[in-house]
């Protein structure tokens, strides 16, 4: 019996492909209403393995249908809490996502086509988050890309679309090869590429102390492979490009794939600890893209083009925290992620009355330094207290702590615009209440995802030397001034330097139109009919 629920996982992926691979596109075009029903259907079967195997792996522990294949080379599903949580966020994702498109491209000539391609999308994406064998997790890895190439192309008369697509699709080879080639070497250097026993035998080698040399260039390979699935820097421009996509594709990519480079580092973290310098460039180019992305955030005019390299940000900080060693603070991170993206996106037509109505009547004024300095200082109190509190400090889990100062000065913008607003003797008493909230929230969560996910990912690492220290004082220090420019923007736009500055940040440094004009140059992109 137990032999059959580890193959419970398999279900929801059986579900999907039914209905994207074994309905013809010209029958599912003619028919979108049955082909929206299908679609709801599978996802909730998804739906429903995926909360079945949560369950599963609750009472019995982790399932493992073991490999099929030779040489431990083959296909195998693996579900322990932190593979069985991806896969209900997914599929939960994946199930809104359905049902929205429904309503969204009503009307649409290629309706049944869209479905079918979107419920193949998230097949290979429940497949990668179940793998139980590098072989298969590299064949969803690639066929997940694939997959969503087809949506981004959708229109197919669009060129920037097209354009944007292929940018992706280059840097997706190059990742995808890394990835094949880390595999090879962890085959030669574990005799297996069965996920459950490469992390048992990794966390021997560490305690031993020692990896061999192909281990390093195996896991510098991983990352190297997770940062270009992520849209880190440099290869991150196609991501703020590809809105001409259907807006339930932006809401999947976003709350979904995108956290497949989080999810391989996490996923791999047992072996992933062994090569510190591996770590040091996932913190330190994970760690460079949030800021970059933050500050190109707050420039650009478009809401979805806004919200792009917001999650290239929150994936650059992300795999800052792996890099850090706080791996259980990593999950919870794509978890969170993907709710909030996955909801601003399917409601990103909303949000410019939202802004509108919440920009200020009048001209904007300077804030007072000394409030912004006060609350400051009161944020940054309050969040090393409350996390004493719960025995967390930046020695103990450096990575935690890095998104807990960002926490903390969130807070702060919070409070210094209670103290600038009418009233604020009276609103800073229930203000500073919920700040205390929020920061209690984000310790109760930390702290229930790292008993959660025990066993399941590497142990949280502690503050190692100076770089390490250096890194979070950085991230700190960096984003404390990215803080600063949002708050005294407004005031400072009317001036020369400044407006020249907002400039080069909205184009993103120039950095990906050096990219796109190499790619129109290698690979002209012309309008094609779709």
């Amino acid at each position: 019996m137990s032999a059959l629920i580890a193959w419970l996982p398999a279900l929801g992926p059986l579900a999907l492909l039914l209905v994207g691979l074994a309905i013809p596109t010209a029958r599912a075009n003619a028919e979108p209403r049955a082909m929206a029903r299908r679609a709801r259907l599978a996802a909730f079967v998804a739906l429903g393995a995926s909360l079945a195997t949560g369950i599963a792996v609750i009472v019995s522990g982790p399932l493992y249908t073991g490999t099929l294949g030779i040489g431990g080379v083959g296909l195998a599903l693996y579900a322990d809490a932190f593979s069985a949580l991806m896969l209900v966020l997914v599929s939960f994702v994946g199930t809104i996502v359905v049902a929205y498109s429904k309503n969204y491209l009503d009307g649409d000539e290629n309706q049944g086509r869209f479905f079918k391609r979107l419920c193949v999308t998230l097949a290979a994406a429940l497949l990668l988050m179940g793998s139980g064998n590098l072989f298969q997790l590299a064949l969803a890895w690639i066929a997940t890309s694939l997959a969503l190439h087809q949506l981004l192309v959708f229109y197919k008369d669009r060129p920037q679309a097209v354009l944007a697509a292929r940018k992706k699709a280059i840097a997706s080879r190059a990742g995808d090869a890394a990835l094949l080639v880390a595999a090879a070497l962890l085959l030669g250097v574990f005799g297996t590429l069965e996920i459950p026993v490469i992390l048992v035998e990794a966390a021997t080698m560490a305690q031993a102390g020692t990896a061999p040399g192909a281990v390093h260039v195996a896991v510098f390979l991983v990352v190297v492979a997770a940062l270009v699935k992520s849209a880190q820097f440099p290869l991150h421009g196609w991501l703020g490009e590809v809105m001409e996509t259907p807006t339930p594709v932006s809401a999947l990519l976003h709350a979904g794939i995108i956290n497949a480079g989080g999810f391989l580092v996490v996923r791999l973290s047992p072996l992933v600890v062994l090569s510190a310098p591996s770590m040091d460039v996932l913190a330190l180019i994970g760690g460079f893209t949030a800021l970059f992305g933050s500050l190109v955030m707050l420039t650009v005019p478009s809401v979805k083009v806004a919200l792009a390299y917001s999650t290239i940000a929150q994936m650059g900080f992300m795999l800052l925290q792996c890099g850090l060693g706080a791996f259980s603070a990593a999950a919870l991170h794509i978890v969170a992620h993907a709710l909030y993206k996955a909801h601003a996106f399917l409601s990103s037509g909303s949000a410019v009355e939202t802004i509108r109505s919440a920009a200020p009547a009048g001209p904007a004024t300077l804030p007072n330094p000394a409030i912004y300095a006060a609350t400051l200082a009161a944020s940054i109190a309050l969040t090393l207290a409350v996390g004493a509190l719960f025995g967390t400090s930046v020695l103990d889990n450096p990575g935690a702590f890095a998104l807990a100062a960002v926490v903390a000065l969130g807070v702060a913008h919070y409070l210094a615009s209670v103290l600038a607003g009418e009233n604020a003797a009276k609103a800073m008493g229930s203000a500073l209440g919920l700040a205390t909230l929020v920061v209690v929230a984000y310790y109760a969560l930390q702290t229930g995802a790292e008993a959660l996910l025990a066993g399941a990912v590497a142990p949280n690492l502690a503050l190692e030397g100076t770089f390490d220290g250096l890194v979070v004082t950085l991230v700190v220090a960096s984003f404390a001034a990215a803080l600063a420019l949002q708050t005294f923007a407004p005031a400072l736009s009317r001036h020369r330097a400044f407006a020249a500055l907002s400039v080069h940040l909205a184009n993103g440094l120039y950095v990906n139109a050096y990219a796109t004009r190499l790619v129109s140059r290698l690979a002209p992109v012309t309008a094609k009919k779709s």
